[in-house]
């Protein structure tokens, strides 16, 4: 097997173990907690999710594209890393000292996720050093250990556990692998010289951009889940979390297309034979996504509860909104990864606009119809997005027809056409 082989098969293997990880947390807590208690983890874990993902874009992927030899490679982890820990510390005891006013399962688990903050997305960017470094055997391996620590000790708490108590064992959790990962990346980076964390905080950090990307793309939805919990109702927040939950492994595979999309696609010849095989991708990643609903609705009862406890019986009437939004999430990711290919400064304004939209429409959705027209929202709100994203594909195409060579001229003028690839989980869908 050759070492780029190896690599990116172990880069797959580290993302399915890190998503597998997050989907067995969930599952572990709605088992033990209950419908309250799953409640309020899931507006926890969604404002982690936020957090994540802003992490994720200003430190890890701008990480990712630096360039240099090894020792500047090795100054430029150390300097994420220390700035992650640093950062996530400040934002933590922040978060933990905004929770006075919040009621009392959701403050609890509020302040248990300051307390463990800096350790999970400092374990986090660690994982994007060793991308870096080209060793991602070494993520693969303390993702494989976090996930090994902390199934067990979730397992192990005893049945109705508040939301405080399972997020602290959630994030202490992964203490080991945090330990492991630094000890790795301190004997990787020895004898390199030079430190200087601040150097995130300048204006033309990268992560900045991927930052605001994720954050129109993403995070104001997740906001707005954020405050149906706390001012509508924390159970429809449980419901809409059990139900992603449920389509977890597609999420997978939506991170996998964004992260190796746009290089497999500019093998093929031709921007049009390029949208030939990116609607193929999203027509199948659709139709996973109905075959996983159907199988989905067609569980018994039992299997259902053994796999979420009692936050099934809300989650499992939200199935045909959430595999519809996952349909149009397929065929979205993968208009994004072709335009991301012809002009990736069209992205960020599509991204703006139909975010917003989509907030809106959940917020109708729960006005007119619960927590079930949320779901139906949000769905209408990917469906949307994939139509303006193909719409302006195809408006893309016709330029490259019109004007022969255009391809050619556009990557030459445009040098983020040759090495601005799209942010890996930057939630765009």
């Amino acid at each position: 097997m050759s070492r780029f082989t190896s690599a990116a098969t172990a880069s797959i293997a580290d993302q399915g173990v890190a998503a597998f990880t997050n989907i067995a947390v969930v599952v572990c807590v709605a088992r033990l907690a209950t419908v309250d208690a799953f409640a309020a983890f899931a507006i926890v874990y969604t404002v982690f999710t936020v957090l994540l993902g802003l992490g994720s874009a200003y430190v890890g992927q701008a990480l990712t594209l630096r360039r240099g030899d090894d020792a500047e490679l090795h100054r430029h982890c150390r300097d994420s890393a220390a700035f992650t820990l640093a950062a996530s510390a400040a934002i933590g005891a922040l978060l933990a000292a905004a929770t006075v006013a919040l009621p009392g399962r959701t403050a609890a688990g509020l302040a248990a996720l300051g307390a463990v903050l800096p350790v999970v997305l400092t374990q986090d960017v660690l994982r994007y050093a060793f991308a870096v470094l080209r060793r991602p055997h070494l993520a693969l391996l303390s993702d494989l250990l976090r996930c090994a620590v902390v199934l067990p000790l979730l397992l192990a708490q005893p049945q109705g556990s508040g939301a405080g108590r399972m997020v602290l064992v959630w994030g202490a959790g992964a203490l080991p692998a945090l330990a492991l990962s630094a000890l790795l990346l301190a004997r990787l980076t020895r004898g390199s010289r030079g430190f200087r964390p601040s150097a995130l905080l300048e204006r033309r950090h990268l992560g900045r951009r991927f930052a605001i990307e994720f954050g129109v793309g993403n995070a104001g939805t997740q906001a707005a889940v954020i405050g149906l919990g706390l001012f509508g109702s924390a159970v429809a927040v449980g419901a809409l979390r059990g139900a992603t939950t449920l389509f977890g492994p597609l999420n997978v595979l939506f991170n996998a297309a964004t992260g190796f999309g746009p290089p497999l696609l500019r093998r093929w010849p031709g921007a049009h034979a390029q949208a030939r095989a990116a609607v193929g991708a999203g027509g199948a990643l659709a139709a996973l996504a109905a075959a996983l609903t159907a199988a989905l609705a067609l569980l018994p009862d039992g299997a259902g509860r053994a796999l979420l406890g009692d936050t099934w019986h809300v989650a499992v009437d939200l199935l045909p909104a959430t595999g519809t939004q996952y349909a149009a999430m397929a065929f979205g990711t993968c208009g994004l990864l072709m335009l991301r290919v012809l002009v990736p400064r069209a992205t960020l304004p599509i991204q703006l606009v139909f975010s917003a939209f989509a907030v809106c429409c959940l917020i109708a959705g729960y006005a007119l119809g619960g927590v079930t027209g949320a779901a139906w929202g949000l769905a209408a709100g990917s469906a949307a997005k994939a139509a303006a994203v193909w719409l302006r594909v195809a408006l893309e195409l016709r330029t490259v027809v019109r004007r022969p060579g255009h391809e050619r001229t556009r990557a030459a003028g445009n040098p983020a056409a040759a090495t601005d690839e799209f942010p890996r989980d930057s939630g765009s869908h």
